[in-house]
């Protein structure tokens, strides 16, 4: 498969549209912190999930993501983009809103996070960026895979992996959609909080 065909397949497939302005391109974090004792609760209507992080090799998107959450950002999203053994998509604040379905997965937090790029797989479980055509365009919005897309591999930023909760996960991902790969059933994220890691059994 050459290159055009691959990055066609990519943007169709994962469905990752760009919706931020050119003044908005740079991230407005400082600089990442390097603790791995932190991990990402995620509440959802399906049951809880945990994710651990990976700030060896994607230290900014991690802090990003941790910043988002503690700020409340993902709470009552919901993962608008569901196929099975692929991936379930997630963290677009238009989902709030039902009556903006015909625009969800075009949001983002107003600005974008250069990529980081690195060597861990997209296996199971894996959490990874979301983004358009352009390697820097990724905001909040993060897939987390639920198959084995090692074709990702190099192409979008993995900072984290499931845990706990694969169980979760499985009833996501294999929840009956619609059209543009819709859950026919909305899969609310009730919550994203950021706990140390020692203080989830």
């Amino acid at each position: 498969m050459n290159k055009f065909i691959l990055t066609c397949f990519l943007c169709l497939s994962l469905g990752f549209v760009s919706a931020y302005s050119d003044e908005a391109k740079k991230d407005d974090s400082k600089k990442p912190a390097a603790s791995t004792n932190e991990v990402a609760v995620i509440k959802t209507t399906a049951g809880t999930m945990v994710i651990e992080f990976w700030p060896d090799v994607a230290p900014k998107t991690v802090e990003n993501f941790k910043k988002l959450a503690r700020k409340g950002f993902y709470d009552g999203t919901c993962f608008h983009r569901v196929i099975k053994d692929f991936m379930i998509q997630g963290g677009d604040p238009l989902t709030k809103d039902p009556s903006k379905e015909e625009i969800w997965g075009t949001g983002g937090p107003g600005y974008t996070i250069p990529a980081e790029f690195n060597d861990r797989h997209h296996d199971r479980g894996v959490i990874s960026m979301a983004r358009s055509a352009d390697p820097d365009s990724a905001g909040s919005q993060f897939f987390i895979c639920h198959g084995n897309p090692r074709f990702l591999d190099h192409q979008y930023t993995a900072f984290g992996k499931l845990i706990k909760g694969d169980d979760v996960l499985e009833k996501i991902a294999t929840t009956p959609t619609h059209p543009q790969d819709r859950p026919d059933k909305r899969q609310g994220i009730e919550s994203i909080t950021i706990v140390p890691a020692d203080s989830v059994k």
